[in-house]
This record gives C-alpha cells, structure tokens and sequence, in this order.
C-alpha cells in the first residue's frame, strides 16, 4: 500500500447469495488503512451501479453485459428447488427437470438462472422479487429453483430444498469497469485470486544488486594465461616426474 492510497476507501458491491466476509477479512489484515465499504445491490442493477461509479468491485451472477467491464468467473452454484416441506419433491434427495413437469414453477423478475426453456408449468404471476416468490412457495403455491445459496438466504421452517442435477447453474464472478482498474482493484483481485502478501500481481520483481564479490567470482579467466586458479590454503601440485625441493635419496 502506498502513502497515497491512506485514507482512502474500496467500495465492494455484492449481489444477494454472494458471501464475501472471507476476501474482505484478507483485505483488512492486509490494508488496514483502507477500509472496505459493502454495498448490497440486486443482481440487475450492479452492472449499473459499476458503470456509473457506485463501486470499485463487485461480485455479480453471470451473464452480463461486459461492454466496459473486466471479468473474473469465480465458482459455479448448484441449482436447487425450494419447496413446501410436506411437497413430494422433499421426499427426494435430488431430482431432474422431468420430475418437475407437472409443478407450477415461479419464474421471479431478478431470476439469475438462464433458462433455453423454462422448467414445470408456468405460474400465476412473476413475482417481482425472488423474496417475493419464497413467500408464495411457502404458501403452498408452486415451486422456485434459485441457486444454493439464495435458498440459504431465504430459508425458512416451513420451506426446504433439493438439488436439480440436470438443471442450469449460476455462476459468481468478480467484476469491475476496465478503465477504473485501480491500484485497489488489482489489490482485491490478488486476494480473490490468493496471491500472497508478498505477491507483486503478477509482475516480476526487480533483481537485487550484484555484490562486487559476487561479480568478481562470476569473471571468467582472461583467455591465454594458461593457469588454472588454485583455491586458497590448498596446496600447489607437483608435476608427475618432479621431484620435491630438498629431497634426496638415501
């Protein structure tokens, strides 16, 4: 971190589902004179909210419009059917689409899942909201598929879940505007990514100084000397046939 980047603030805006208390605890360990400012936005608006400045980061559902903006697909959500507790899909440890077939499904207006074609009957309404449409599951009308966590988020005694193994699933991923790709942001990315403190985003640190020991070791010997270095405290050889200095047979 940088004296210029003291006191100043990182504005992460996150989708509903989306937990992002582990990146942001990384974070302040290691930028504690940054603050990280969460803002909660519905899954529609946080493209929007991105582009015109609200955030620095934010963790989105895919797809999106990417037009300006930088992705990082993260991990993939498995889709679920949140029913009542006494439907018969609770009977079940998992179900498919086909089991569906005759259930009437909600289809919320903030639906994250893309759908080629929409899974069950259609039902009475399109919720507004996928809160609003947990309301009516639990009412005993129809069923909703949201991705895992959602249904955690929502969850309630008298609604459970069941993982639909043939169904789309969502995916999470980090996402910030390209022209706004800040020293903070390529920070946040390296926690996200789990870069090590020590880590410089990728780019190769500079190389320590050379000591003249070090330079004089790595000099190769002048060409035509004819001599080889002799370590120091070791011993000259002796050529073969040559008699040492002051030695004479008895």
């Amino acid at each position: 971190m940088t004296d210029g980047e003291t006191g100043r603030m990182f504005r992460l805006a996150y989708v509903p589902g989306v937990t992002p208390a582990k990146w942001v605890s990384v974070w302040t360990e290691r930028m504690p004179g940054v603050p990280v400012t969460l803002v909660a936005v519905p899954a529609a608006e946080v493209v929007g909210l991105l582009r015109s400045g609200g955030a620095d980061a934010g963790f989105a559902r895919l797809p999106v419009d990417r037009d300006g903006l930088s992705v990082i697909p993260l991990y993939v959500e498995t889709t679920v059917a949140m029913v009542s507790k006494d439907h018969a899909v609770a009977a079940a440890d998992e179900v498919t689409i086909a089991d569906l077939v005759d259930d009437e499904v909600f289809h919320p207006l903030d639906d994250t899942i893309e759908w080629a074609v929409r899974p069950g009957l259609p039902a009475f309404t399109r919720p507004a909201t996928t809160a609003d449409a947990v309301e009516l599951v639990a009412s005993g009308t129809g069923i909703l598929l949201v991705p895992l966590s959602l249904a955690r988020l929502h969850h309630r005694r008298d609604l459970t879940y069941r993982p639909v193994t043939d169904a789309p699933q969502s995916q999470v991923a980090l996402t910030w505007p390209t022209d706004a790709t800040t020293d903070l942001v390529e920070d946040f990315i390296g926690i996200v990514r789990g870069r090590t403190v020590n880590s410089s985003r990728g780019r190769a640190p500079a190389s320590p100084a050379e000591k003249p020991a070090q330079r004089q070791a790595q000099k190769p010997a002048q060409k035509g000397s004819g001599r080889r270095a002799v370590p120091a405290g070791s011993k000259k050889a002796v050529p073969a046939g040559r008699k040492k200095k002051g030695y004479r047979p008895r």
